[in-house]
């Protein structure tokens, strides 16, 4: 701090007073833009290796009940680090949305009252509904987390028994879930919010790291999209089979 008051004071000569920046580092950053878009571009990031990882887990569905009941007891054999790992991605989901919401909010303040309408329209529909349907993810996790992980919301899944193996029939639990059109439709209406937020978060998330150049970010941002609707058309392929009697239960309740 520089503090001149101690000096001779004249006419010419202003008193001038430096104060550091309060909270140290680490509440600057966080309470700056880019602090903020550096946190939900992160955030986004660990999102999207979870999702990746989850959905190749998923479409072990179509090897066989072997495969993915296998591999959802190499998961249990986690004991409580998995419930660590699903309370740590939990929270990450919430902050990712929660910082969203911040800057969506100081966005629209800082936002020209005369340019509001031209701003609209040069928006796309995912931009300009980023967090309404970061929120309506976010149900359709906490819903996903109670139908699939504690299995709250269908009686039938408590009287499946073991596969041949000694595993819990995760292939089973999947088909009679997803033969309900109502859980399929949220399921795909949840997936579809999802691959729109992916859409816009891509080009966001570029924009975060300093990728600005004129050529390179728009196929960056190409790229986000196709990769987007790739785990769309991924995710969805399962309830789709299933509907479609493709994909059959193996054992009958």
């Amino acid at each position: 701090m520089i503090d001149q008051q101690s000096q001779p004071k004249s006419a010419a000569t202003p008193t001038i007073r430096v104060v550091p920046p309060r909270g140290g580092f680490i509440s600057s950053f966080y309470h700056s833009s880019i602090g903020k878009k550096m946190i939900v571009a992160v955030t986004g990031v660990i999102l999207i290796l979870f999702v990746v990882g989850h959905l190749l887990g998923n479409l072990q569905i179509f090897l066989g009940p072997d495969w993915i009941n296998g591999y959802s007891q190499h998961l249990r054999d986690l004991g409580p680090l998995l419930w660590v790992i699903r309370i740590f991605l939990l929270l990450t989901v919430i902050i990712h949305i929660y910082v969203t919401i911040q800057l969506a909010i100081e966005n629209r303040s800082a936002r020209p009252e005369p340019y509001i309408e031209r701003q609209y329209v040069k928006a796309t529909f995912a931009s300009r509904h980023m967090v309404m349907s970061g929120l309506i993810v976010l149900a359709f996790i906490i819903y996903h987390l109670a139908h699939f992980t504690v299995r709250v919301t269908d009686k039938r899944f408590t009287l499946l028994k073991a596969d041949p193996l000694g595993h819990y029939d995760v292939y089973s639990m999947m088909v009679y879930g997803f033969q309900n059109y109502y859980v399929s439709a949220f399921y795909v209406l949840g997936l579809f919010l999802l691959a729109l937020h992916l859409s816009h978060g891509s080009s966001s998330f570029f924009q975060s790291l300093g990728l600005n150049d004129k050529k390179l970010t728009p196929h960056l941002a190409l790229g986000g999209r196709i990769f987007a609707w790739l785990l769309f058309a991924g995710y969805t392929s399962i309830p789709v089979a299933i509907l479609l009697g493709l994909v059959k239960p193996a054992q009958q309740l």
